[in-house]
This record gives structure tokens, sequence and C-alpha cells, in this order.
């Protein structure tokens, strides 16, 4: 299973929970289930977990995430590092509006909040190490009775495929990882789409691929780019689809606006990021997305200067990362850089299928 040698930022769901249960059973099918839904899970490894300096790493990663998944298990807070992740995801929850979502996995809610069983064993332990009276256990009970209380999933028995597909599907409502709504699918969009995941070669991860689709207005472009999103949004890191960009960048205001949607759909910020001007948002989109393998579709660009502020070179983004973009001017995207082999016409039924 794959595992985060070092955290990066602005991760969508981190995992806590106690290794030695549950890292090659539940816990790895959850992760990969996770991954291959797009979602950017933080996971650590038992290498992470050495050295003082590793904790202030794990506390970033949960404030720089969107969801925090608790699976309490039997030795859960047998787990010092685990017992300091609960109070940090408590404290987030309260100060930063981080969604807690808990697994009762084969334990009962009560176990953790009264501090019962095997939870009453562990941290009779920790009281003996740090002093009845410890302030330092004192928050962790405190922040195991609140994290112990709040709804989530209770698992003792039977399919864990089942649970896992619930737990994802909760998960990818609560980023919005929903599909586009497509008016009215052409005859014929089937074959089309095909032939462009074939051009975007999304089994390669080398590099970042751009791609442009152009024809006349009302030809179906926007429905094609919408139906490519739909099929493929899932295998990556974080998606956007900026509908419209012609009529919703009118002046620099404009753009600054559509690089604070990009960003923040992209990073699945809760509240949009602000950005004080063009350059700003680029430094930004670099920065922040360099390192993210994405899918941003443009759709509808009629303007150089629109292509600059969003997506001006492939290096902004993460390897493995695929960037469309339809247009009524197959010049821009020549201006652009994209190469002829990746350039699509997008044609009527009866030039391209009949």
């Amino acid at each position: 299973m794959a595992s985060s040698s070092k955290p990066k930022s602005n991760y969508e769901v981190f995992l806590s929970f106690r290794g030695t249960d549950l890292r090659n059973t539940f816990l790895g099918h959850l992760y990969k289930a996770l991954y291959h839904n797009g979602i950017y899970t933080f996971i650590d490894s038992e290498e992470l977990r050495k050295g003082d300096q590793t904790l202030p790493a794990l506390m970033k990663a949960i404030e720089e995430s969107c969801v925090a998944i608790i699976v309490f298990s039997k030795d859960y807070a047998s787990s010092q590092w685990c017992l300091e992740e609960v109070m940090k995801i408590m404290e987030c929850k309260k100060q930063k509006d981080l969604t807690v979502l808990p697994v009762f996995y084969k334990v009962d809610p009560r176990e953790v909040r009264r501090g019962n069983k095997s939870y009453g064993k562990a941290l009779a332990k920790h009281e003996s190490k740090f002093g009845k009276d410890s302030e330092k256990v004192k928050r962790w009970k405190k922040a195991l009775f609140d994290a112990g209380s709040l709804s989530g999933w209770h698992f003792y028995d039977g399919d864990e495929s089942e649970l896992i597909e619930r737990i994802v599907k909760e998960i990818s409502t609560l980023l919005d990882r929903t599909p586009l709504h497509v008016a009215k699918c052409p005859v014929g969009i089937d074959s089309k789409v095909v032939k462009l995941k074939s051009m975007l070669n999304l089994e390669s991860d080398d590099g970042v691929l751009m791609m442009g689709l152009w024809g006349r207005a009302g030809i179906g472009k926007t429905s094609l780019a919408k139906a490519i999103y739909n099929d493929i949004f899932r295998q990556f890191e974080g998606s956007t689809f900026l509908a419209n960009v012609r009529e919703t960048s009118k002046n620099c205001r404009d753009l600054v606006a559509l690089q604070e949607k990009l960003l923040s759909e992209i990073l699945s910020q809760k509240q949009r990021l602000v950005v004080s001007n063009v350059d700003a948002g680029t430094h930004l989109v670099r920065d922040r997305l360099c390192r993210k393998k994405v899918l941003l579709i443009l759709d509808d660009v009629d303007d150089l200067r629109q292509l600059n502020a969003l997506a001006g070179e492939g290096k902004w983004f993460g390897i493995g990362s695929k960037i469309m973009i339809t247009t009524r001017d197959k010049h821009l995207l020549t201006c652009h850089g994209i190469d002829q082999d990746h350039v699509y016409e997008v044609k009527t039924l009866e030039d391209s299928e009949a």
C-alpha cells in the first residue's frame, strides 16, 4: 500500500488509526478506495513516526485537510501518537471547521467516550506514566469523549467492502466530487470520448499533458468536455471544470475570480481563497498545484490572457496532470504551444460518425 514519506500540503482527507491493528486490512483497503476515487489522502507510515520532528508534520497535515477520518479500534488509545492526533483533530474541528468522521471498528462508541475496556486500560497506563492528574492525559480523555460522541460508522462484523463504499460515497459528497450535469448527450458522443481518452494517455504519468478541442459554436464542445470530465475526474487528486471562460473573464477582476475558483475547487477549500491580482494568482496556482495531479478543463476560451492566467505552463501542475481547453479558435491552441497531436476538431455527427 502506498504511504506518504513526507506530508504535502492541502490533503483532502487525514486518516487517523492504530497501525498495528489495521494497516494491512481494513485501513489499507479504505486508503486504496479513496485513492482510486481521486481523493487525496494523508496516511503516515511506521517509519514516519520516528523522531520528534515528525509530530509537527502530522499536525500540519491535519490542519491542511478538509476531512479527518478517525478509525477507533481496540488498541487505538494505547498509542500516544493517535491520542495526539485525535486531540489535534478535535481542536481543528472547533477552530477551523474540520469535518470529523469516526469509524468505530469492532469497538462500542461508549468504550471510546467513557474510557471503558481496552480504552480504560490504555488510559490507565498513560496515567501511570504521566501522572493521574496529568493535563496531557486529561486533554486526551476530553478529545476521546468529544470524538466518540460524534455520529459515524459502526462495524463489528460483515462485509467491510460495503462500509468502505459508504465512506467513500460520503467523502465524495462532502468534497463535492460529483459528476457534472450534461443537459443532452449527443448521439455518437461515446466514441468521441474513447478517442479523446486515448489522446490524453491516462495511463502515463510522464509529465503534464495539454490538449485542445476546437470547433464552431454550438457544435458540442462543452458537452464532450463534460462527458470526458465525468469519466475520468476521479483518477486525479483534484479537478475543476471552469465553464464559459469567454463570458466570465471580461476583465482582470474576472480573471482573478476564475483563479480563486480554480484554486478553491482543486484544493477543496471550504472558503474560496483570496487572490489580490492576476500575477499573484499565477504564483499561487504554480506554488499550490505544482505537486498535485489535477484535471483542469477550461471551457470556451477565446483569449491568450485567459490561458496565461489559468494554465500558463505545464510545469504549474504536478506530473500526470491533464489540461483540456475548448475553443472556437484553433490558432489560440497553437499560440499556447499545444502540439498538433493533441488538438482535436469537434465535428457534427454527420461529418465524423455517419
